[in-house]
């Protein structure tokens, strides 16, 4: 029986079957062309694309044995590469309100899969690798606070900036109108030490301090969220960058509702907290269509750009390329592009930012 409706065609079959196009019939034997090197690339594509739809598929069959295991649900429609399954989570099954508080992701390329869940008094998390690697999983939950200070400006001992911080930022190109809408102080000291108070919902959860001459330190103790967290409740699109000097640049050249921080370090997943505060803005983050990564241009802002594309979704990620000096050397972050070239300028290089998956 001959057998039909073909649903993959071999390219070397057509090849194989295709006759030399002829104006006229001719009479005698059958010419058959040879293959073409734009037909035989074509042939090498599809074969490539096969092997590659192949390898992801067997990944993924490879990452929901390993959840099923752990009574996660892989039989949600959800439950693919690239998007995040919200589900029951098998260890505290949701609570009395039975909230679908498992968030589960394949990342694209299916190398790995990971999950968590953001009910407080759970934090089960862990992660999955399509190799011999072996699950990791655990209790992770979400970092409360444990400072014995009132988080409140007078525990923290803050007071509104001087004429002499002001006059700082003022060197920056920072606006008092940036400063006050951003909440930023300074700590009752003899010295000049500013104080970004770091706010969700307009409460004060937390505090950075830094002198002029660059040396940082924070509250220990306190919850880990994005500085500006509140900015991106409602946004479609946000802009990541590396400093909070950064994050107020960023606002001069007109982007409000849009700026966050990110704590500059690297980490393997659950060996530490420092990327705790994706997590907790998770319910923010996982709205968010379009993410510009504007890190700075050094090598660790590079890895980090890196770092967060991969745990965000490089899909929907854009990378900033900052400007080149007159020596050839490219300004350093947003500030330093504010400061020499303009607000317009640093507004059309984040405009101007490129697909992650094509930088």
């Amino acid at each position: 029986m001959a057998l039909r409706n073909y649903s993959y065609i071999n390219p070397f079959r057509q090849f194989l079957t295709s006759k030399t196009p002829s104006s006229k019939a001719t009479k005698g034997p059958v010419r058959f062309s040879a293959p073409t090197h734009r037909s035989a690339i074509t042939c090498k594509l599809h074969m490539v694309q096969a092997a590659s739809t192949i390898d992801v598929s067997r990944k993924v069959m490879m990452l929901k044995t390993k959840m099923e295991l752990l009574a996660i649900n892989c039989h949600d429609p959800t439950c693919i590469p690239g998007l995040y399954s919200h589900q029951l989570c098998p260890r505290c099954q949701g609570g009395q309100s039975l909230e679908r508080s498992l968030s589960v992701h394949i990342i694209q390329e299916a190398d790995f899969a990971m999950w968590r869940c953001f009910r407080a008094s759970c934090g089960w998390a862990g992660q999955a690798f399509a190799d011999s690697r072996l699950t990791i999983e655990g209790f992770n939950k979400i970092f409360k606070v444990k400072s014995s200070k009132q988080m409140t400006p007078e525990g923290f001992v803050l007071e509104p900036l001087g004429e002499k911080l002001i006059a700082y930022f003022g060197e920056r190109m920072i606006t008092e109108e940036t400063l006050r809408r951003n909440a930023v102080m300074q700590m009752s000291s003899e010295q000049a030490i500013v104080a970004f108070t770091y706010r969700r919902n307009g409460v004060l959860v937390g505090c950075k301090y830094r002198t002029i001459g660059k040396k940082f330190w924070q509250e220990k103790g306190t919850e880990k969220w994005l500085y500006g967290v509140d900015d991106i409740i409602e946004a479609n699109e946000i802009i990541i960058v590396e400093g909070e000097m950064d994050k107020l640049s960023v606002e001069e050249a007109g982007f409000h509702h849009c700026a966050i921080h990110v704590v500059t370090c690297l980490i393997n997943f659950l060996q530490d907290k420092a990327y705790q505060y994706l997590w907790n803005c998770k319910e923010y983050l996982d709205k968010v269509s379009r993410i510009v990564i504007a890190t700075d241009a050094d090598t660790y802002g590079k890895a980090l750009a890196e770092e967060l594309a991969r745990r965000l979704g490089k899909e929907r990620c854009w990378l900033v390329c900052w400007p080149t000096k007159n020596d050839s050397h490219p300004f350093k972050d947003a500030n330093e592009v504010l400061k020499f070239l303009g607000p317009a300028a640093l507004r059309e290089v984040i405009k101007s930012a490129t697909p992650y998956l094509m930088s």
